[in-house]
């Protein structure tokens, strides 16, 4: 070493006091758990959302189960037990609460007409459509028909664990056509666009309309088959009903109104496999406005009810009108045999899929589902049936895999009640929350 550079080391290490000091031994427990730490594994509920403390109906008719915990992931159900919710997990509690599958709507309407006027979005207006719906807990709809194209780019997006508002089944266009060549075009036209059903009108509003010709009926049938569609009918008429079971229909999407059914028919629909859709507020719908409804006043309907809407139906012209409408009584002598006939398919052993054609003008959705649940009561289900016939029945009448019941993989679509479901049915109105895609619904 050069002189020089020994005598700059010699004097910096004077500056510095001496020579450094060696590094201190490191803690040895410290190191053992910082090791151990490194290698255990990864806690498997972390990110995952823990629904705990509900009595839980699962939709499957098995019971309940007392103090459920819920783990979802990624907006789906990953598993179900009962007890203390683990560690890692984000705990939601619901001691207290009762939970239930998301209601599903098989015949009901989207069109956005019940959106805010101020937005002007198409598919936007949907989408509030569908959140309307589903504060109310109607987390599924089945829209029969007539709403616009735009619905279906809202239901190719719901696949998500993001979804926060009620998912959505198109119809598309109902084909009434009465030439059987525009009958197969329309129908050709609805299944190349891409919707879930196809929906025809078989009704002559109790005589003041013609009904759709048999061959155009048969057109659209051959169409479907040949394209591998369904198709839903709007009936009335028990013997149009029994015509359109033998053409092979997918879904009586009403209630048979104007006759009691018997025996014959009744073993042909449980044979057929096809399930009945009760839509008793559709016959509701058209006398109930001739005086200020009892509905007005409950304040779980006006918590999210339009306003300009209970302002339109309460005109005093408009009451006068229907008070006076020869149609309003009929449909009302057809409410009572839709009651009446609900009451004998229920006991038949037929699949009965939740409906209510909510959703036009008068039907305010979300709502409307409530006094389907009331009236089916009052035609004498239990309200475990109705309930199955709102979760379960539904899903697997419409063809869903993913909804209807609160069990592992799928979505976790449920509501939140602050009351027993199953000792009353009016007990669904009781909500406190509900989440779609585990996802809760904001008011």
């Amino acid at each position: 070493m050069k002189p020089f550079t020994h005598l700059y080391l010699v004097a910096c290490l004077a500056a510095c006091g001496g020579e450094t000091e060696p590094p201190k031994p490191a803690d040895t427990a410290e190191v053992a758990a910082d090791a151990a730490e490194a290698k255990a594994p990864p806690n498997p509920y972390a990110g995952a959302l823990a629904f705990s403390g509900a009595t839980l109906w699962d939709g499957t008719g098995a019971g309940v189960l007392e103090n459920a915990v819920v783990i979802v992931r990624d907006g789906r159900i990953a598993e179900i037990s009962a007890g203390a919710p683990p560690d890692g997990a984000q705990v939601i509690d619901l001691a207290g609460t009762w939970v239930v599958p998301g209601f599903i709507d098989a015949h009901a309407h989207v069109s956005g007409y019940w959106a805010p006027d101020e937005i002007s979005d198409v598919a936007q207006r949907i989408r509030n459509e569908l959140a309307l719906y589903a504060r109310y807990g109607v987390t599924t709809v089945n829209s029969l028909g007539g709403g616009p194209m735009e619905a279906m780019s809202v239901r190719d997006a719901q696949n998500s664990a993001s979804l926060s508002h009620a998912r959505v089944y198109v119809a598309g266009q109902v084909i009434e056509d009465t030439d059987p060549l525009a009958a197969a075009k329309t129908t050709a036209a609805n299944v190349l666009a891409g919707v879930d059903w196809l929906k025809i009108r078989v009704d002559d509003n109790l005589g003041t309309a013609e009904k759709m010709p048999w061959p155009a009926i048969e057109a659209v049938f051959q169409t479907a088959n040949a394209r591998d569609a369904r198709v839903a009918t709007h009936v009335f008429y028990k013997d149009d009903a029994s015509r359109l079971l033998d053409l092979g229909t997918d879904l009586i999407a009403h209630s048979v109104r104007d006759q009691p059914l018997d025996d014959p028919f009744v073993a042909k629909l449980y044979e057929s496999g096809v399930c009945y859709v009760p839509t008793l507020t559709r016959e509701m719908s058209t006398f109930v406005y001739s005086t200020r409804p009892d509905f007005f006043d409950d304040p779980f309907f006006a918590k999210w009810a339009m306003q300009s809407e209970i302002d339109r139906v309460s005109d005093p012209q408009f009451t006068s009108r229907m008070a006076a409408s020869p149609l309003a009584a009929g449909y009302r002598k057809a409410l009572a045999q839709a009651q009446d006939n609900l009451r004998i398919v229920q006991g038949s052993g037929v699949a009965v899929a939740f409906g209510t054609d909510a959703g036009p003008p008068g039907r305010f959705p979300g709502y409307f589902e409530h006094v389907e649940f009331f009236l089916m009561k009052e035609a004498g289900l239990t309200p475990q049936e109705i309930l199955q016939s709102a979760t379960s029945i539904a899903a697997k009448c419409l063809g869903l895999e993913d909804v209807g019941t609160l069990t592992r993989g799928k979505w976790a679509d449920f509501v939140v009640l602050t009351q027993n479901p199953l000792q009353d049915i009016l007990a669904t109105r009781t909500i406190r929350d509900v989440y779609v895609a585990g996802n809760k619904v904001a008011d």
